[in-house]
C-alpha cells in the first residue's frame, strides 16, 4: 500500500502544500495560492495538486505560469521534474517539464521548458492568487 501524505478520513494533506515544498527546497508560491488539495506518494515521490479549474498566475517578475486542473510530477529535493500540466508564457505557451533550484542558498529557480530559463526564486517565495482561464 503506498504512503501517501494525504488523510482519507477527512480527505485533507496532512501538511500544507506550502509546507511541503518547503521541505523539499522548493519555493511554496511554484503553485498558486488557490489550489483545492494535493496528494503526495512517499513511495514513488509522486505529486498530484488539484485546481477547480485552468488558472494562470502572474508573478512579481511579471512570467506567467498557466496550470491545469492537476499538475503532476515527481518530487525529489530541490526539483519537480517529469511535469505535466504547467506552461509558462515565452513568447508563445511552452509546456513546463521541470523546475529545480540547484542548491539551498541559490537564488535562482530554473525551469525547463523547451530551453532551460533560469528566475528570480524570489518571485517564487509567496503563492499568489491565480484568475480563472477557459482553457489550459
Amino acid at each position: 500500500m503506498a504512503k501517501w501524505i494525504f488523510n482519507k478520513l477527512k480527505g485533507k494533506p496532512t501538511k500544507s502544500l506550502r509546507d511541503l515544498l518547503l521541505e523539499y527546497n522548493l519555493p511554496p508560491g511554484l503553485f498558486p495560492q488557490n489550489i483545492i488539495t494535493y496528494e503526495f506518494d512517499v513511495s514513488n515521490a509522486k505529486l498530484i495538486v488539484y485546481m477547480s479549474s485552468a488558472c494562470e498566475v502572474c508573478f512579481k517578475d511579471s512570467s506567467v505560469m498557466r496550470y491545469a486542473t492537476s499538475v503532476k510530477g515527481t518530487l525529489s529535493r530541490g526539483k519537480l521534474t517529469g511535469i505535466d500540466g504547467m506552461k509558462t508564457k515565452v513568447l508563445v505557451w511552452v509546456k513546463v517539464t521541470s523546475s529545480n533550484v540547484e542548491s539551498y542558498t541559490s537564488d535562482k529557480l530554473w525551469f525547463t521548458a523547451g530551453v532551460k530559463k533560469s528566475r528570480s526564486k524570489d518571485a517564487y517565495e509567496m503563492p499568489r492568487d491565480a484568475v480563472k482561464v477557459e482553457e489550459f
